[in-house]
């Protein structure tokens, strides 16, 4: 059908970590939709993933416009409908006035607005789906605004939550046809910050795997004391407490090696910690790894280790639990939707180094069979509710729904 087209838009698109946009995309287009994939700016750190490196190519970046190119945008705007463009003028002074800082950039989120509706408008698009409820919904509210298609968004948590006012979530739902959530504590969330009278268009639409990792086959534990932690290096991840574990753990004779996959602004100072620690030869960074060295480094250790202070829904939890490893993880955002204590692994509070340590060294000692007991329930749990596919299904739904004239 030629209606069943859309355009996605991402703050930066592709990245690493955000490989379920990726899975998403794909797992649409499977359904029959044409994906036109926009992304505000450039991504600006390697890309380790070959499917990356395609969407890459695939993805139209903004920001990348000519100057001429945007001062034209913004032009045509001013001539062509300049009562829009004062509706989103009012939005977007609206958006700087609730931020928490002076910074400018809502005012360049409205240039970038412009070619955007240039180019939706030339694609024949009519509708338009944000990631994040930050700056890639801030965009498509003043597109918008500027007379373009209707949008809608994802949050994911985190920084939406933090702070919902500066970053007008309110005002972005209210505008919306509707607002997807990852998991139900984040439709929780969007309930709080928004009219009840707005309840009807939030639904939960959550980020899904695909055969990669759901049809993967199992490998036992191994028996060495070896556990994993796939995270960006940075202050909400908790890796500084990790280490302060490992060295809680470490103290009580335990061995333990730890492999981290991921990388950040806090590597330098993570490592530094290590040694004061005295624990820098338990560890080791590996950096960024595409599907298959994540796959590989999971599958090599007892347990996934996720040691957060916020999160939405860490993907890698349900991707350790495809691949037959329980989670030692923080109780925080909607992470005890999968992780539960007994179940599918051990779930601690929030910044307790000595709780955290006494989950490892449980996951540590734990023998072959109990190990294998609590990732085979929390397989159970991605196979019922995060099914790339299952799950791009409902989004296309809802999509449809609009298309068809009917209210989300």
């Amino acid at each position: 059908m030629s209606t069943r087209r859309v355009a996605y838009l991402v703050n930066q698109y592709p990245k690493t970590s955000h490989s379920f946009v990726r899975r998403e995309i794909q797992a649409l287009e499977a359904l029959g939709w044409q994906v036109e994939r926009f992304a505000i700016r450039a991504v600006n750190e390697p890309l380790v993933e070959r499917l990356d490196e395609e969407e890459r190519r695939r993805t139209h970046v903004l920001r990348d416009s000519a100057w001429f190119e945007l001062a034209l945008a913004l032009l045509g705007a001013a001539f062509l409908r300049p009562r829009r463009l004062l509706d989103a003028l009012r939005e977007t002074w609206g958006l700087w006035r609730r931020a928490d800082s002076f910074s400018l950039r809502p005012f360049g989120w409205l240039v970038v607005a412009c070619v955007l509706v240039r180019e939706v408008r030339r694609r024949g698009l009519t509708h338009v789906h944000a990631h994040f409820g930050s700056n890639s919904a801030a965009v498509a509210l003043l597109v918008h605004a500027l007379g373009g298609p209707g949008y809608s968004f994802t949050v994911h948590g985190t920084s939406a939550f933090d702070s919902p006012s500066t970053i007008s979530l309110r005002e972005k739902v209210l505008a919306a046809r509707f607002v997807a959530a990852v998991s139900d504590f984040g439709r929780g969330q969007l309930m709080r910050w928004s009219p009840r009278a707005q309840w009807g268009k939030l639904h939960v639409v959550r980020c899904g795997l695909d055969s990669e990792f759901l049809e993967r086959p199992l490998e036992p534990p191994p028996r060495a004391p070896r556990l994993v932690c796939v995270a960006r290096l940075s202050a909400e991840k908790g890796l500084a407490v990790l280490m302060q574990a490992l060295a809680a753990v470490r103290a009580r004779g335990e061995s333990c090696e730890l492999a981290i996959v991921g990388d950040g602004e806090l590597r330098a100072p993570l490592e530094a910690l290590t040694r004061r620690l005295g624990v820098a030869d338990s560890v080791r960074w590996l950096g960024w790894g595409d599907a298959a060295k994540v796959q590989h480094e999971i599958q090599a250790s007892r347990a996934l280790v996720l040691p957060s202070l916020a999160e939405g829904l860490p993907v890698v939890i349900m991707e350790a639990f495809a691949l037959g490893r329980p989670v030692v993880a923080t109780a925080v955002g909607a992470v005890s939707e999968l992780v539960i204590s007994g179940e599918t692994g051990w779930l601690t509070p929030a910044g307790a180094v000595e709780e955290l340590g006494d989950a490892l060294c449980a996951a540590l000692r734990a023998d072959a069979s109990e190990l294998e007991r609590l990732a085979a329930r929390g397989r159970e749990l991605v196979r019922e509710r995060h099914v790339a596919s299952d799950q791009a299904a409902r989004l296309a739904a809802l999509f449809e729904r609009f298309q068809s004239g009917g209210a989300a």
